[in-house]
């Protein structure tokens, strides 16, 4: 169900910065218009009418302040709308973004002929992505790992879950990796934690609303009683978190931890617990709005705006080395033929986990604030911060030069003038560059 498919638009907002376009400049009357559509936009589309009203009303005045008087393209008033957004709702899934091809393809998917061609198109941009399975691996100790940037539609993905689920049937324990995942379909996370769970069971996995056009949707979704896979009854469980875990990402982990089916590691989550959808504004803006509440099967809950709260808290960037050795010492705990595969994979897991640190001095030196990022120093470790909430650690590749944890289309490499950091720069993967001045 697309309601949930969009939130992987939040990971393009703080990722990703938005520069304007060479188009010409907003006039006060486009600014008001956009804010006008946007605010009904809203009001026709946000789970909680009154707040809509609120937030719409907010939007106005802000205008009518002239907060929004320096965006001079679309772009940038779209990054202005979301920041207020946000601050104004607490709620991570509002975001704002400029795509006409977006605004038509909407009005286009009314014709039949035309939504089947762009449902195609959907199609080959998913597998493009690998319906979200970025990394399946059989880690030591026979445990298995499935890395995940989000979750496809499965009418979509079927073919890549089944084949996921069948290469990790035979394992002993699982590691569930969410820590980059930002959300997506909860009718996928529903098919993969079905594997978790016996067939004769009726057990709820989520619960939930949503708004369709005005039309009120209420149902749960349950474990599913037919799979393409063996079942993973009663074997270990472990979901990997991070501030960058996501919606549906979220509600994978929430739910099995509540269910107690599942051990959480790692970061508290960013707390974006709505079902969202994407919605025109006018002919080039869209606004991804929350449009429903999920809540879960036990005590009907959820964790908006707080984030879900991890079982053992670590770094993001050491979850996944701490839940494979709690793993390994469950299984050989649940079958002690297989301590001695235990013992003999420890050294190796704690070599691994020595990562290479830089003195504190270097730390101090790349510390501070930036023109948009900002870089802490944090348990040992730095830490790049964007828009307050979304943290990944620096992890050092020498000469100046950062990885980001859990990203592969960019680093960050420190510049120096007569030896102080005066900037950061990002190296994109295509070869492009952006400058962060040092503000501090």
């Amino acid at each position: 169900m697309r309601k949930f498919g969009s939130a992987a638009v939040v990971a393009a907002a703080w990722l990703l910065g938005v520069g304007a376009t060479g188009e010409a400049p907003l006039t006060p009357a486009d600014r008001q218009r956009v804010v006008e559509q946007l605010g009904q936009t809203l009001e026709a589309n946000y789970v909680f009418a009154d707040k809509a009203k609120t937030l719409a009303a907010t939007l106005r005045a802000n205008l009518d302040k002239g907060d929004y008087d320096g965006a001079q393209d679309k772009a940038a008033l779209a990054q202005a709308l979301t920041k207020d957004l946000v601050a104004a709702s607490n709620d991570l899934h509002f975001f704002v973004g400029v795509d006409p091809k977006f605004a038509a393809d909407y009005a286009a998917r009314k014709d039949p002929t035309r939504a089947a061609e762009l449902r195609e198109t959907d199609r080959r941009d998913e597998a493009r992505k690998n319906f979200g399975f970025t990394e399946l691996r059989r880690l030591e100790g026979n445990i298995a790992y499935v890395g995940m940037s989000h979750f496809a539609d499965p009418e979509l993905g079927h073919d890549a879950a089944a084949a996921a689920m069948r290469f990790i049937e035979n394992s002993d324990a699982v590691i569930y990796d969410m820590r980059y995942n930002n959300g997506g379909h909860l009718e996928m996370a529903q098919l993969l934690a079905s594997q978790l769970f016996r067939a004769d069971k009726d057990q709820e996995l989520f619960d939930y609303y949503y708004t369709d056009d005005g039309r009120r949707v209420a149902r749960g979704q349950w474990v599913l009683p037919a799979l393409p896979a063996k079942r993973l009854t009663g074997k270990p469980v472990y979901v990997l978190t991070s501030s960058t875990s996501f919606s549906a990402a979220e509600w994978f982990g929430y739910s099995l931890q509540k269910l107690g089916r599942a051990t959480l590691v790692g970061e508290r989550t960013a707390g974006g617990a709505h079902p969202v959808d994407r919605k025109p504004v006018g002919t080039d803006f869209f606004v991804q709005v929350p449009i429903g509440q999920i809540h879960d099967p036990v005590d009907r809950g959820d964790f908006e705006g707080r984030g879900v709260t991890p079982d053992h808290r670590v770094t993001s960037a050491d979850a996944l080395i701490v839940a494979h050795r709690m793993a390994m010492a469950d299984v050989a705990k649940a079958d002690p033929a297989k301590q001695a595969d235990a013992d003999w994979f420890a050294p190796t897991l704690a070599a691994r986990a020595k990562a290479v640190q830089l003195t504190p001095a270097d730390m101090r030196a790349v510390a501070g604030r930036y023109d948009g990022p900002q870089v802490a120093m944090a348990d040992g470790k730095l830490l790049y911060t964007w828009r307050e909430r979304f943290r990944a650690t620096l992890e050092p590749l020498g000469d100046d030069l950062f990885a980001v944890e859990g990203v592969s289309d960019f680093r960050f490499r420190v510049v120096r003038k007569a030896g102080k950091v005066i900037a950061l720069e990002r190296i994109n993967r295509d070869g492009t560059t952006d400058s962060y001045a040092r503000l501090d």
